[in-house]
């Protein structure tokens, strides 16, 4: 499990937009990772994303979502909610399970894999500053801004 203080695991993926991103890349990058498009949640955090990017911009920080579905499905979703932040599609759970988020999950009784909605700001050297896990989506972009800030700030 990737903590605060650890270097980033890298990898390489598709995004939607027909291009490849590398994490950590030496960006500063806040990675979030969300269980589906289209859903709920996954679509009020892609959004409030997207209301703070020219925010996370200003500090030199890059933003940009992991689940693992298709690039597809990551134009659709973008394409419906004018979204302005990238999206990885990572069907092989390469980054998932690279930073711990790809979990045994229960629902009604039943355990599956899942995602572990969670948040990691990585600076450009690679580290990560802080991370978030278990997210609960009301007020996360703000305190993810927060610590922003006072990284970047």
């Amino acid at each position: 499990m990737i903590e605060q203080g650890q270097p980033a695991p890298e990898f390489t993926l598709p995004v939607n937009g027909g291009e490849t991103v590398t994490v950590p890349g030496g960006e500063r990058t806040v990675l979030y990772f969300y269980p589906k498009d289209d859903t709920p949640g996954c679509t009020t955090e892609a959004k409030e994303f997207t209301d703070a990017a020219s925010e996370f911009a200003a500090l030199g920080v890059r933003i940009l979502g992991c689940s693992p579905d298709t690039v597809a499905k990551h134009e659709k979703f973008t394409a419906k909610h004018d979204l302005g932040v990238a999206l990885i599609a990572d069907g092989e759970h390469v980054a998932l399970e690279g930073y711990g988020v790809w979990v045994e999950k229960s629902m009604y009784g039943k355990t599956y894999m899942g995602v572990e909605r969670s948040t990691f700001l990585i600076d450009e050297n690679g580290k990560v500053l802080e991370a978030w896990r278990k997210v609960r989506v009301k007020g996360h972009v703000d305190a993810v801004l927060a610590a922003a800030r006072e990284h970047f700030g």
